[in-house]
């Protein structure tokens, strides 16, 4: 792969990556690039000079090319927290009138559980129905208009069959709103393909764009028309320096951008996207397989396996101390992650990782399980 292209910490093994992707080094001088020369010396003028107005799009056509989607497909523009409420919100608008329901998983990671939660309490028609993970797609009831899932269970890593689940959706008249926040730059992914039609995800996991990298959204084409921003901010106009008194959304995904972009950030996700596309996605998810199975086997079950076949780029364990087995990790050179009440993480990621690592890896969690020195090991600061 391409570790050269990465500052990784010295005398660590980074298997974090779902969470929070390392520095590319080309993000770093294209931070500081647009710092201190596009801001510091070009100033407003930068906007037109570096195209600093046409990154979202632009960025986001990159990942387009990353995720099989059409140009002017995809924008990047704010969280993902906000984008789930801007897409679900447009979805329920373009539903029928008798579909009021969105259903989520009984497990959702948090964030888009709150944020449809928040919807439904604007919005006092609109119901909110749960269901578990491997129920989601089944029996799809008539006053469903959207489901919200997640292809990678945040938890164990279980990946959805996003084409497979999308057509059951549509059969039964609902459409899916995706969030591949875990999928992309760990999975294969061809949107067209799969005939998705709505989905978001970040830009600061496995696309390595910084933390608090913006988010994405994608919209297939033969929605634009149909769908409006409830955000309807001046970047999501057709002419935003027209200034004109009333809005008129742009003709395609970037009608779902609101405010004014994050400049820096955006050059920190640019540089990484860029070297993203320098793999080849098929290639990338082959050797996120290879880094896992050679973890599984050096580590010999010493941790059960929370994981099914079918999974994204982390794999998940179960310890009944796992957050004192992960401080114990990290002291011994190991960084993964902890998830209550009894799941340590580890995430495989492409770009950076080679087998010698998770190797060595397994070898750490081994030695740490042998010797015990998890027990009364003092944690402090965020969970992560």
């Amino acid at each position: 792969m391409i570790r050269d292209a990465f500052v990784l910490p010295e005398g660590q093994i980074y298997l974090l990556g779902h969470s929070l992707g390392p520095a590319p080094k080309a993000a770093l001088a294209a931070v500081e690039r647009a710092a201190s020369v596009e801001w510091a010396h070009g100033l407003a003028a930068s906007w037109n000079d570096a195209h600093w107005f046409t990154a979202p799009e632009r960025v986001g056509g990159k990942i387009g090319a990353l995720i099989g989607a059409p140009q002017g497909s995809v924008i990047v523009a704010d969280s993902v927290s906000v984008n789930v409420f801007k897409l679900a919100a447009a979805a329920l608008r373009a539903a029928p009138a008798d579909r009021r329901v969105i259903l989520i998983e009984d497990e959702t990671f948090p964030t888009d559980g709150y944020v449809i939660e928040g919807l439904a309490r604007l919005a006092p028609e609109v119901q909110i129905a749960r269901a578990p993970r491997d129920r989601l797609f089944t029996d799809i009831s008539a006053q469903i208009a959207l489901i919200l899932a997640s292809q990678i269970d945040f938890r164990t890593g279980a990946a959805f069959d996003v084409g497979a689940q999308t057509a059951a959706a549509r059969r039964a008249g609902a459409r899916v709103l995706w969030d591949l926040s875990h999928s992309i730059g760990a999975v294969a992914l061809n949107l067209s393909a799969m005939g998705v039609e709505l989905a978001i995800g970040c830009g600061y996991k496995y696309l390595n764009g910084g933390p608090g990298a913006p988010a994405f959204t994608f919209v297939a084409p033969h929605l634009f028309d149909a769908l409006e921003n409830p955000i309807s901010g001046w970047f999501g106009h057709a002419a935003p320096f027209a200034f004109e008194p009333q809005y008129r959304p742009a003709p395609d995904a970037r009608r779902f951008a609101a405010g004014t972009p994050p400049i820096l950030s955006l050059a920190a996700l640019e540089a990484a996207v860029d070297l993203a596309l320098t793999v080849p996605e098929q290639r990338a998810a082959a050797h996120v397989a290879t880094l896992q199975a050679a973890f599984l086997d050096a580590l010999g079950g010493a941790l059960p396996c929370l994981s099914p076949a079918a999974r994204g780029g982390h794999l998940a364990f179960a310890h009944p101390e796992a957050l004192a087995l992960k401080t114990a990790l990290i002291a011994a050179g190991l960084i993964g992650d902890f998830r209550p009440p009894d799941t340590i993480r580890f995430g495989f990621s492409p770009l950076f990782l080679i087998e010698p690592d998770v190797v060595r890896a397994a070898g750490i969690v081994r030695e740490v399980l042998a010797a015990e020195t998890w027990r009364g090991a003092a944690h402090t600061g965020v969970v992560t």
